[in-house]
C-alpha cells in the first residue's frame, strides 16, 4: 500500500515537474524584412519635446528596427492646433508608428507603455479613429514620460496626410472631442474607461442603424443605449454625450459603412468587461498550494525516513 502510494505522489510530482521546466525553443520562422510595396513604409511619429536620448528609447519601444523601411515625421503644437483645433503651444510627446492593413482589418491600436498613457485607452484611441474617419491600421503608441495621451491621436492623423490621405478637418476635431469626453466621463462619472467605449461604440452602432434626424432623435438614442447597458450618468455628462452626438450626426458618418470594425470593437472591449468580472476563488487557489506543499513534504519525509534507516 505504502509503495502504490508513493507511486501516485511521484507520478504527480513528476507530471507537475515536467509541466513547469518544459524547454522552450526559440521560433524559427523567416524574420526577413520585406518592403511593402503595396501600403508603403511604416510611418513613426514623434513628440517633437522629446529630447534626442527620449527619440531613441521611442524607436526601440515601437519597434521601428522591425520595419523594411520607415518614414519618420515630428508631430508640434502648431499641428494640433491644425488638426483638431488645438493649443499651439502644447508640448508635444506621445508618439506612434502606423502600419496600414488590407480593408476589412479594421483598427488596432496597442499602447506599448500603457503605464505612461495615462487617460487615452486602445479602444478610446480606436473609437475616436473611426470617427476621424481612419481605416484598417495597426496603431503602436507610446511615451517614455508620462502624458495623458492626447498628442499620438494628432500624430496619427498627421502620418495620414503625408501619405496622401484626404482626411475631413471636421471630423478629426470631433474626433478630438469625442476622446475629450471619453476621458472626462471616465475620470467624474463613476463609471470605468471600458465601460465608457462600449457605450461610445454602441451609440454610433444605434445611429447607423436607426440615422436620427433630429437632436431629440439622437437624444432618445442615447438615452435608450444608457438604460440597455445599465449606467446611470448626471444630467450635465448625459448632455455632454448629447452635445457630441448631435455634432456626429451633423458630419453624416455612415456608420453602416464601418459596423464590421464598430462590432468587432464593441466584441473586443465586451470581452474584457467579462474577464474583469471574474472573481478569483482564493480559497481554491489555495487549496490547490497547500497540496503541492503537502506533496513535497511527503516526498522530503519518504528520503529522511530512506537514509534514517
Amino acid at each position: 500500500m505504502h509503495k502504490k502510494w508513493m507511486a501516485v505522489v511521484l507520478a504527480v510530482v513528476a507530471l507537475f515537474s515536467f509541466s513547469l521546466f518544459q524547454p522552450v525553443y526559440a521560433s524559427e520562422g523567416n524574420n526577413e524584412k520585406v518592403i511593402d510595396e503595396k501600403y508603403g513604409p511604416a510611418v513613426v511619429v514623434l513628440g517633437e519635446r522629446l529630447s534626442e536620448a527620449q527619440k531613441e528609447e521611442t524607436r526601440r519601444m515601437l519597434k521601428v528596427d522591425e520595419e523594411a523601411e520607415v518614414r519618420e515625421i515630428i508631430v508640434t503644437g502648431k499641428d494640433a492646433a491644425k488638426y483638431i483645433n488645438g493649443d499651439p503651444n502644447s508640448n508635444m510627446y506621445s508618439s506612434a508608428k502606423i502600419k496600414r492593413l488590407e480593408e476589412g482589418k479594421g483598427i488596432r491600436v496597442e499602447q506599448v507603455t500603457p503605464e505612461n498613457i495615462t487617460q487615452v485607452t486602445n479602444d478610446m484611441y480606436a473609437n475616436a479613429l473611426i470617427t476621424a474617419g481612419v481605416e484598417d491600421a495597426h496603431i503602436i503608441v507610446a511615451s517614455p514620460v508620462k502624458v495623458t495621451g492626447h498628442s499620438a491621436l494628432t500624430g496619427i492623423f498627421k502620418a495620414y496626410e503625408v501619405t496622401g490621405e484626404d482626411l475631413d478637418t471636421e471630423r478629426l476635431e470631433v474626433a478630438n472631442e469625442e476622446l475629450d469626453v471619453a476621458t472626462q466621463l471616465a475620470e467624474e462619472a463613476g463609471i470605468s474607461e471600458d465601460e465608457v467605449s462600449r457605450l461610445l461604440t454602441e451609440i454610433k452602432k444605434a445611429i447607423g442603424d436607426e440615422k436620427p434626424a433630429t437632436k431629440e432623435e439622437v437624444e432618445q438614442i442615447i438615452k435608450e443605449q444608457l438604460d440597455r447597458l445599465n449606467i446611470s450618468l448626471s444630467p450635465e455628462h448625459e448632455q455632454m454625450l448629447i452635445d457630441l452626438f448631435n455634432k456626429i450626426r451633423d458630419l453624416d458618418i455612415d456608420f453602416k459603412a464601418v459596423k464590421d470594425q464598430l462590432d468587432s470593437l464593441a466584441e473586443s472591449i465586451q470581452k474584457k468587461l467579462q474577464d474583469s468580472d471574474i472573481e478569483i476563488d482564493e480559497g481554491f487557489i489555495q487549496s490547490v498550494i497547500n497540496f503541492i506543499k503537502d506533496i513535497f513534504q511527503a516526498i522530503g519525509d519518504f528520503f529522511r525516513n530512506l537514509f534514517s534507516k
